[in-house]
């Protein structure tokens, strides 16, 4: 990050929601390509081949699929698991755009899911949506990690979330600020940040989801719908 300066200009933040477009132009592709018996890698694959198609120059990190009780690994990497049915599905991904990233998460349904799964994952939404909501210039970063740990915390599951609550966005994939239990920063307006609240249930399953927000705008980059997206 150059200068260390976390307020971007409009033509960064223009590049910024041009990478954010092609994630969620990608998100809609990657859903046709979800079929029972497809694997982690054949996802991951199709993801890279899909951002280079729509014009970015490369995905801004190593993207994340993870089948079933491969979620439970915030980081985990793909492997040549096959899909099954009542599994969720975690994608992270984004793209370079001329040079700027982008950030996304959805973590989807295949199949019918247990009244676990189903709660879990109405957990993190309202975790999801609490930190959106608290984003606004001044805001402590400490204070909006509160609000999804906190409820997370009180629904039983504060030690199934293992992560901050998310960090800048720019030409870095992680930039300042970072928003989790330990920053001392305050968010300004112009700042590109992610929400990405989640819950892991070791050897079980995951939950993340996650969106970019301008600080000082209202709602989510990302025009994808943050409910549960089930593939029958």
């Amino acid at each position: 990050m150059q200068n260390n300066i976390t307020v971007k200009t409009q033509d960064e933040i223009a590049k910024i929601v041009k990478a954010a477009e092609i994630i969620d132009d990608v998100f809609d592709y990657i859903l046709g390509e979800i079929k029972e018996g497809v694997t982690e890698l054949e996802i991951s694959d199709k993801i890279k081949a899909k951002v280079l198609e729509l014009g970015g120059s490369d995905v801004s990190f190593p993207t994340i699929v993870a089948f079933g009780a491969g979620g439970c690994e915030p980081h985990h990497e793909p492997t040549d698991k096959k899909l099954e049915k009542g599994e969720f599905i975690t994608i992270d991904m984004g793209a370079i755009y001329e040079g700027y990233c982008s950030d996304f998460t959805r973590t989807i349904a295949f199949g019918e899911i247990s009244d676990e799964q189903r709660k879990v994952y109405e957990i993190v939404l309202k975790a999801y949506k609490l930190g959106m909501d608290g984003v606004e210039d001044g805001a402590s970063c400490k204070a909006v990690d509160a609000l999804t740990r906190d409820y997370i915390s009180l629904c039983g599951y504060g030690d199934n979330y293992i992560h901050g609550t998310g960090h800048g966005v720019g030409t870095e994939i992680h930039e300042k600020p970072t928003v989790n239990a330990r920053s001392e920063e305050f968010l300004k307006n112009g700042e590109v940040i992610t929400i990405e609240p989640g819950i892991y249930i070791e050897n079980k399953l995951g939950v993340r989801i996650e969106n970019m927000i301008i600080v000082g705008t209202k709602g989510p980059v990302s025009r994808q719908t943050v409910e549960l997206i089930t593939i029958k």
